[in-house]
Protein backbone atom coordinates (compact mmCIF):
# COMPACT_ATOMS: atom_id res chain seq x y z
CA UNK A 1 0.00 0.00 0.00
CA UNK A 2 2.97 2.35 0.73
CA UNK A 3 4.26 1.98 -2.83
CA UNK A 4 0.83 3.03 -4.08
CA UNK A 5 0.92 6.16 -1.92
CA UNK A 6 4.49 6.91 -3.19
CA UNK A 7 3.23 6.61 -6.74
CA UNK A 8 0.39 9.03 -5.97
CA UNK A 9 2.91 11.46 -4.45
CA UNK A 10 4.93 11.46 -7.69
CA UNK A 11 1.81 12.11 -9.75
CA UNK A 12 0.79 14.91 -7.38
CA UNK A 13 4.23 16.55 -7.72
CA UNK A 14 4.06 16.30 -11.52
CA UNK A 15 0.58 17.88 -11.91
CA UNK A 16 0.66 20.12 -8.86
CA UNK A 17 -2.15 18.29 -7.06
CA UNK A 18 -2.20 17.74 -3.33
CA UNK A 19 -1.40 14.12 -2.62
CA UNK A 20 -4.10 14.06 0.09
CA UNK A 21 -6.83 14.31 -2.57
CA UNK A 22 -5.46 11.32 -4.44
CA UNK A 23 -5.22 9.32 -1.22
CA UNK A 24 -8.87 10.08 -0.41
CA UNK A 25 -9.94 9.26 -3.96
CA UNK A 26 -8.06 5.98 -3.81
CA UNK A 27 -9.74 5.04 -0.52
CA UNK A 28 -13.13 5.91 -1.97
CA UNK A 29 -12.53 3.71 -5.03
CA UNK A 30 -11.35 0.84 -2.84
CA UNK A 31 -14.47 1.13 -0.62
CA UNK A 32 -16.79 1.25 -3.65
CA UNK A 33 -15.06 -1.77 -5.22
CA UNK A 34 -15.13 -3.64 -1.89
CA UNK A 35 -18.82 -2.81 -1.48
CA UNK A 36 -19.59 -4.13 -4.96
CA UNK A 37 -17.66 -7.36 -4.32
CA UNK A 38 -19.36 -7.79 -0.92
CA UNK A 39 -22.79 -7.28 -2.55
CA UNK A 40 -22.03 -9.90 -5.19
CA UNK A 41 -20.92 -12.39 -2.50
CA UNK A 42 -24.00 -11.72 -0.37
CA UNK A 43 -26.29 -12.15 -3.38
CA UNK A 44 -24.71 -15.50 -4.20
CA UNK A 45 -24.99 -16.68 -0.59
CA UNK A 46 -28.62 -15.58 -0.45
CA UNK A 47 -29.39 -17.21 -3.79
CA UNK A 48 -27.81 -20.46 -2.63
CA UNK A 49 -29.82 -20.38 0.60
CA UNK A 50 -33.00 -19.61 -1.34
CA UNK A 51 -32.36 -22.56 -3.63
CA UNK A 52 -31.91 -24.93 -0.68
CA UNK A 53 -35.05 -23.74 1.11
CA UNK A 54 -37.38 -23.32 -1.87
CA UNK A 55 -39.30 -26.50 -0.98
CA UNK A 56 -40.04 -25.39 2.59
CA UNK A 57 -43.59 -24.40 3.47
CA UNK A 58 -42.64 -20.90 4.60
CA UNK A 59 -40.83 -20.02 1.35
CA UNK A 60 -43.61 -21.48 -0.80
CA UNK A 61 -46.21 -19.41 1.06
CA UNK A 62 -44.04 -16.26 0.89
CA UNK A 63 -42.50 -16.04 -2.58
CA UNK A 64 -41.34 -12.45 -2.05
CA UNK A 65 -39.51 -13.16 1.22
CA UNK A 66 -36.00 -13.32 -0.30
CA UNK A 67 -36.71 -10.30 -2.48
CA UNK A 68 -37.43 -8.33 0.68
CA UNK A 69 -34.24 -9.65 2.34
CA UNK A 70 -32.16 -8.63 -0.70
CA UNK A 71 -33.63 -5.15 -0.61
CA UNK A 72 -32.95 -4.81 3.12
CA UNK A 73 -29.33 -6.02 2.69
CA UNK A 74 -28.79 -3.58 -0.17
CA UNK A 75 -29.99 -0.65 1.89
CA UNK A 76 -27.84 -1.83 4.81
CA UNK A 77 -24.69 -1.94 2.66
CA UNK A 78 -25.57 1.47 1.20
CA UNK A 79 -25.88 2.84 4.72
CA UNK A 80 -22.45 1.60 5.78
CA UNK A 81 -20.70 2.58 2.55
CA UNK A 82 -22.42 5.94 2.23
CA UNK A 83 -21.61 6.86 5.83
CA UNK A 84 -17.95 5.99 5.33
CA UNK A 85 -17.69 7.98 2.08
CA UNK A 86 -19.42 11.01 3.58
CA UNK A 87 -17.03 11.02 6.52
CA UNK A 88 -14.11 10.37 4.22
CA UNK A 89 -14.91 13.47 2.19
CA UNK A 90 -15.98 15.30 5.39
CA UNK A 91 -19.40 16.28 4.03
CA UNK A 92 -21.06 16.16 7.44
CA UNK A 93 -24.07 18.22 6.40
CA UNK A 94 -25.13 15.52 3.94
CA UNK A 95 -24.68 12.71 6.47
CA UNK A 96 -27.87 13.45 8.41
CA UNK A 97 -29.92 13.83 5.25
CA UNK A 98 -28.48 10.58 3.91
CA UNK A 99 -29.31 8.70 7.12
CA UNK A 100 -32.84 10.12 7.25
CA UNK A 101 -33.47 9.15 3.62
CA UNK A 102 -32.20 5.60 4.14
CA UNK A 103 -34.40 5.15 7.22
CA UNK A 104 -37.45 6.07 5.19
CA UNK A 105 -36.33 3.73 2.39
CA UNK A 106 -35.79 0.90 4.89
CA UNK A 107 -39.41 1.22 6.03
CA UNK A 108 -40.64 -0.47 2.84
CA UNK A 109 -38.69 -3.77 3.16
CA UNK A 110 -39.43 -3.84 6.90
CA UNK A 111 -43.15 -3.47 6.17
CA UNK A 112 -42.98 -6.19 3.51
CA UNK A 113 -41.13 -8.49 5.91
CA UNK A 114 -43.70 -7.92 8.68
CA UNK A 115 -46.57 -8.59 6.26
CA UNK A 116 -44.88 -11.80 5.08
CA UNK A 117 -44.48 -13.01 8.67
CA UNK A 118 -48.10 -12.12 9.43
CA UNK A 119 -49.28 -14.02 6.36
CA UNK A 120 -47.33 -17.06 7.52
CA UNK A 121 -48.82 -16.83 11.02
CA UNK A 122 -52.29 -16.40 9.53
CA UNK A 123 -51.88 -19.61 7.54
CA UNK A 124 -50.62 -21.42 10.61
CA UNK A 125 -53.14 -20.10 13.12
CA UNK A 126 -56.21 -18.42 11.65
CA UNK A 127 -56.84 -20.91 8.84
CA UNK A 128 -56.76 -23.83 11.29
CA UNK A 129 -59.32 -22.45 13.72
CA UNK A 130 -63.06 -22.92 13.39
CA UNK A 131 -63.81 -19.29 14.01
CA UNK A 132 -63.48 -16.65 11.29
CA UNK A 133 -62.86 -13.86 13.75
CA UNK A 134 -59.10 -14.51 13.72
CA UNK A 135 -59.10 -13.55 10.05
CA UNK A 136 -60.56 -10.18 11.00
CA UNK A 137 -57.81 -9.60 13.57
CA UNK A 138 -55.05 -10.36 11.06
CA UNK A 139 -56.78 -8.18 8.46
CA UNK A 140 -56.84 -5.34 10.99
CA UNK A 141 -53.15 -5.81 11.79
CA UNK A 142 -52.26 -5.81 8.08
CA UNK A 143 -54.08 -2.52 7.54
CA UNK A 144 -52.39 -0.74 10.43
CA UNK A 145 -48.91 -2.30 10.22
CA UNK A 146 -47.80 -0.22 7.23
CA UNK A 147 -49.06 3.05 8.74
CA UNK A 148 -47.30 2.40 12.06
CA UNK A 149 -43.98 1.46 10.39
CA UNK A 150 -43.97 4.46 8.03
CA UNK A 151 -44.98 6.86 10.82
CA UNK A 152 -42.16 5.53 13.00
CA UNK A 153 -39.67 5.91 10.12
CA UNK A 154 -40.70 9.52 9.50
CA UNK A 155 -40.40 10.38 13.20
CA UNK A 156 -36.90 8.81 13.39
CA UNK A 157 -35.85 10.61 10.19
CA UNK A 158 -37.01 13.98 11.52
CA UNK A 159 -35.22 13.33 14.80
CA UNK A 160 -31.97 12.59 12.94
CA UNK A 161 -32.35 15.85 11.00
CA UNK A 162 -32.61 17.67 14.30
CA UNK A 163 -36.28 18.51 14.00
CA UNK A 164 -38.10 18.55 17.34
CA UNK A 165 -40.97 16.12 16.82
CA UNK A 166 -42.63 16.74 20.19
CA UNK A 167 -44.75 19.69 18.94
CA UNK A 168 -45.97 17.48 16.10
CA UNK A 169 -46.79 14.68 18.55
CA UNK A 170 -48.60 17.10 20.85
CA UNK A 171 -50.46 18.61 17.91
CA UNK A 172 -51.43 15.16 16.71
CA UNK A 173 -52.73 14.40 20.21
CA UNK A 174 -54.88 17.53 20.25
CA UNK A 175 -56.10 16.83 16.73
CA UNK A 176 -56.88 13.26 17.79
CA UNK A 177 -59.01 14.52 20.69
CA UNK A 178 -60.87 16.91 18.39
CA UNK A 179 -61.46 14.19 15.81
CA UNK A 180 -62.55 11.86 18.60
CA UNK A 181 -65.28 14.26 19.71
CA UNK A 182 -66.35 14.90 16.13
CA UNK A 183 -66.52 11.19 15.26
CA UNK A 184 -67.48 9.73 18.64
CA UNK A 185 -70.17 7.51 17.11
CA UNK A 186 -67.72 6.05 14.60
CA UNK A 187 -65.10 5.51 17.29
CA UNK A 188 -67.73 3.94 19.53
CA UNK A 189 -68.57 1.49 16.76
CA UNK A 190 -64.86 0.74 16.23
CA UNK A 191 -64.32 0.04 19.92
CA UNK A 192 -67.46 -2.11 19.99
CA UNK A 193 -66.14 -3.98 16.95
CA UNK A 194 -62.89 -4.75 18.75
CA UNK A 195 -64.86 -5.93 21.81
CA UNK A 196 -66.98 -8.17 19.59
CA UNK A 197 -63.81 -9.71 18.18
CA UNK A 198 -62.44 -10.32 21.67
CA UNK A 199 -65.66 -11.40 23.41
CA UNK A 200 -67.04 -13.45 20.48
CA UNK A 201 -70.76 -13.49 21.34
CA UNK A 202 -71.28 -14.81 17.81
CA UNK A 203 -69.20 -15.80 14.83
CA UNK A 204 -69.65 -15.72 11.08
CA UNK A 205 -72.26 -18.32 10.17
CA UNK A 206 -74.10 -18.21 13.52
CA UNK A 207 -77.86 -17.71 13.49
CA UNK A 208 -78.97 -14.92 15.81
CA UNK A 209 -82.10 -12.94 16.59
CA UNK A 210 -82.49 -9.63 14.72
CA UNK A 211 -84.38 -6.99 16.69
CA UNK A 212 -84.20 -4.29 14.00
CA UNK A 213 -85.76 -6.29 11.15
CA UNK A 214 -88.42 -4.50 9.07
CA UNK A 215 -91.97 -4.94 10.33
CA UNK A 216 -93.57 -8.12 9.01
CA UNK A 217 -90.25 -9.68 7.93
CA UNK A 218 -88.11 -12.47 9.40
CA UNK A 219 -86.68 -11.66 12.82
CA UNK A 220 -83.58 -13.85 12.70
CA UNK A 221 -80.73 -14.49 10.31
CA UNK A 222 -77.14 -15.63 9.76
CA UNK A 223 -74.09 -13.49 10.50
CA UNK A 224 -72.24 -13.01 7.20
CA UNK A 225 -69.67 -10.37 8.17
CA UNK A 226 -68.24 -8.86 11.36
CA UNK A 227 -66.58 -5.55 10.51
CA UNK A 228 -64.93 -2.92 12.65
CA UNK A 229 -67.85 -0.52 12.24
CA UNK A 230 -70.88 -2.75 11.65
CA UNK A 231 -72.06 -6.35 11.47
CA UNK A 232 -74.01 -7.73 8.52
CA UNK A 233 -76.82 -10.24 9.08
CA UNK A 234 -78.75 -11.95 6.29
CA UNK A 235 -82.27 -12.83 7.38
CA UNK A 236 -84.24 -15.83 6.16
CA UNK A 237 -86.02 -13.42 3.78
CA UNK A 238 -82.63 -12.86 2.08
CA UNK A 239 -82.49 -9.31 3.42
CA UNK A 240 -79.10 -8.06 4.62
CA UNK A 241 -79.37 -5.90 7.73
CA UNK A 242 -76.31 -3.82 8.62
CA UNK A 243 -76.27 -3.07 12.36
CA UNK A 244 -73.70 -0.71 13.96
CA UNK A 245 -71.55 -2.60 16.44
CA UNK A 246 -72.35 -0.08 19.14
CA UNK A 247 -76.04 -1.01 18.91
CA UNK A 248 -75.25 -4.72 19.11
CA UNK A 249 -73.24 -4.27 22.31
CA UNK A 250 -76.24 -2.56 23.96
CA UNK A 251 -78.63 -5.46 23.25
CA UNK A 252 -79.17 -8.96 24.54
CA UNK A 253 -77.79 -11.25 21.84
CA UNK A 254 -79.84 -14.40 21.20
CA UNK A 255 -77.55 -16.92 19.50
CA UNK A 256 -79.19 -20.16 18.36
CA UNK A 257 -76.05 -21.96 17.20
CA UNK A 258 -73.22 -20.85 19.51
CA UNK A 259 -73.11 -24.21 21.33
CA UNK A 260 -74.55 -26.51 18.68
CA UNK A 261 -77.14 -26.50 15.91
CA UNK A 262 -79.48 -28.58 18.09
CA UNK A 263 -82.26 -26.60 19.83
CA UNK A 264 -85.62 -27.26 21.46
CA UNK A 265 -88.79 -25.97 19.81
CA UNK A 266 -92.05 -25.37 21.68
CA UNK A 267 -95.38 -25.50 19.83
CA UNK A 268 -98.54 -24.41 21.65
CA UNK A 269 -101.72 -26.33 20.75
CA UNK A 270 -105.16 -25.87 22.30
CA UNK A 271 -107.95 -28.51 22.46
CA UNK A 272 -111.52 -28.38 23.67
CA UNK A 273 -112.40 -29.24 27.27
CA UNK A 274 -114.43 -32.28 26.23
CA UNK A 275 -111.63 -33.66 23.95
CA UNK A 276 -109.61 -36.76 24.83
CA UNK A 277 -106.32 -35.31 26.14
CA UNK A 278 -104.43 -38.61 25.96
CA UNK A 279 -105.52 -39.18 22.37
CA UNK A 280 -104.53 -35.62 21.47
CA UNK A 281 -101.08 -36.10 23.03
CA UNK A 282 -100.52 -39.34 21.11
CA UNK A 283 -101.45 -37.71 17.80
CA UNK A 284 -99.15 -34.75 18.41
CA UNK A 285 -96.20 -37.02 19.29
CA UNK A 286 -96.95 -39.15 16.21
CA UNK A 287 -96.78 -36.09 13.95
CA UNK A 288 -93.56 -34.83 15.57
CA UNK A 289 -91.87 -38.25 15.39
CA UNK A 290 -92.49 -38.48 11.65
CA UNK A 291 -90.29 -35.44 10.91
CA UNK A 292 -86.82 -36.50 9.76
CA UNK A 293 -84.91 -33.62 11.34
CA UNK A 294 -86.55 -34.10 14.75
CA UNK A 295 -84.18 -35.65 17.29
CA UNK A 296 -85.12 -39.06 18.66
CA UNK A 297 -83.16 -38.43 21.86
CA UNK A 298 -84.60 -36.77 23.80
CA UNK A 299 -88.00 -37.87 22.50
CA UNK A 300 -90.81 -35.38 21.77
CA UNK A 301 -92.91 -34.55 24.82
CA UNK A 302 -96.38 -32.99 25.27
CA UNK A 303 -97.38 -31.27 28.52
CA UNK A 304 -100.54 -29.55 29.73
CA UNK A 305 -99.59 -25.96 30.41
CA UNK A 306 -102.79 -24.40 31.64
CA UNK A 307 -106.56 -24.24 31.42
CA UNK A 308 -107.67 -21.42 29.18
CA UNK A 309 -111.03 -19.68 28.94
CA UNK A 310 -112.23 -22.06 26.26
CA UNK A 311 -109.40 -24.56 25.81
CA UNK A 312 -106.94 -26.89 27.46
CA UNK A 313 -103.57 -25.52 26.39
CA UNK A 314 -101.03 -28.18 25.45
CA UNK A 315 -97.40 -27.61 24.52
CA UNK A 316 -95.24 -29.83 22.34
CA UNK A 317 -91.56 -29.74 23.28
CA UNK A 318 -89.36 -31.24 20.61
CA UNK A 319 -85.61 -31.15 19.87
CA UNK A 320 -84.50 -30.56 16.29
CA UNK A 321 -81.02 -31.19 14.85
CA UNK A 322 -80.88 -27.98 12.80
CA UNK A 323 -81.79 -24.68 14.43
CA UNK A 324 -82.45 -23.19 11.00
CA UNK A 325 -85.52 -25.42 10.66
CA UNK A 326 -87.26 -23.92 13.68
CA UNK A 327 -90.00 -22.14 11.73
CA UNK A 328 -90.35 -25.10 9.34
CA UNK A 329 -90.90 -27.34 12.35
CA UNK A 330 -93.60 -25.12 13.86
CA UNK A 331 -95.38 -24.74 10.52
CA UNK A 332 -95.24 -28.44 9.66
CA UNK A 333 -96.44 -29.63 13.08
CA UNK A 334 -99.28 -27.08 13.21
CA UNK A 335 -100.49 -28.11 9.76
CA UNK A 336 -100.29 -31.87 10.32
CA UNK A 337 -101.78 -31.75 13.84
CA UNK A 338 -104.81 -29.90 12.41
CA UNK A 339 -105.27 -32.69 9.84
CA UNK A 340 -104.94 -35.45 12.47
CA UNK A 341 -107.33 -33.70 14.86
CA UNK A 342 -109.93 -33.34 12.10
CA UNK A 343 -109.64 -37.07 11.28
CA UNK A 344 -109.99 -38.07 14.93
CA UNK A 345 -112.75 -35.62 15.77
CA UNK A 346 -110.68 -33.66 18.28
CA UNK A 347 -111.94 -30.11 18.36
CA UNK A 348 -109.61 -27.16 18.26
CA UNK A 349 -111.62 -24.65 20.31
CA UNK A 350 -112.54 -21.12 19.54
CA UNK A 351 -114.17 -18.51 21.79
CA UNK A 352 -117.90 -19.13 22.35
CA UNK A 353 -120.59 -16.98 23.94
CA UNK A 354 -123.98 -18.19 25.20
CA UNK A 355 -126.71 -15.58 24.90
CA UNK A 356 -129.92 -16.09 26.91
CA UNK A 357 -133.05 -14.04 26.07
CA UNK A 358 -135.52 -13.68 28.95
CA UNK A 359 -139.03 -12.41 28.34
CA UNK A 360 -140.76 -10.72 31.30
CA UNK A 361 -144.52 -10.00 31.38
CA UNK A 362 -145.54 -6.72 32.97
CA UNK A 363 -148.68 -6.23 35.14
CA UNK A 364 -150.55 -4.61 32.24
CA UNK A 365 -150.00 -7.67 30.11
CA UNK A 366 -147.27 -6.17 27.97
CA UNK A 367 -143.99 -7.94 27.36
CA UNK A 368 -140.84 -6.21 28.30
Amino acid sequence: MNWMYSYFDQISATFGIKSTYLHVLFKALVVIAGTYIAWIILKRILFSFEKKTKDTEFVQDNQEFFSVIRKALFYGIMLVTGTYLIRLFQIYLVEKIFHALLIILLATPIKDLVLALMAYLENKIADKTKTKVDDIIFDLLRKFAGAVIYATAVILALDILGVNVMPFVAGAGVAGIAIGFAAKDTLSNLIAGVLLIIDRPFEIGDRIEVWSAPAGSATWGDVIDIGLRATKIKTTDNIVIIIPNNEIMKRDIVNYTILSTKIRVRVNIGIAYDADIKRAKDLIIKVAGAIEWVSKDPVPKVVVRMFGESSVNLQLRVWINDARKRMDTISYITDKVKEEFDKSGIEIPFPKRDITIINKTLTDGKTK
